[in-house]
């Protein structure tokens, strides 16, 4: 199982694409477990997850983000505006098992 943290400003925005993400997961029968919160509770989630993707409006916050992962094992993605601003599932999918590897 994958566990995934999506953060944006208040949580609103990446509830939608959370949301999108699952459907494209289950889809391709895959199990990801995907929680979407704001930006301010990532603390809270860091021991828990394999990946947190960052909306691209937050890129200003990836150097605070590595200082609350620090010397964890938790993949930070910055998600793409092509498809932040669709909220497409599968391509944020995509991206983020090719971030893993």
């Amino acid at each position: 199982m994958l566990n995934v943290l999506l953060v944006c400003g208040s949580g609103a925005s990446s509830g939608f694409m959370a949301a999108n993400i699952r459907k494209a997961a289950a889809a391709r029968k895959m199990e990801v477990n995907i929680k979407a919160r704001g930006e301010s509770e990532i603390e809270n989630y860091i021991d828990e997850i394999d990946a947190l993707m960052v909306g691209p409006h937050l890129a200003y916050i990836m150097d605070e983000i590595e200082e609350y992962t620090g010397g964890k094992d938790v993949k930070v993605i910055l998600m793409k505006p092509e498809y932040y601003s669709t909220l497409n599932g599968d391509q944020a999918l995509d991206h983020l098992l090719k971030e893993l590897g």
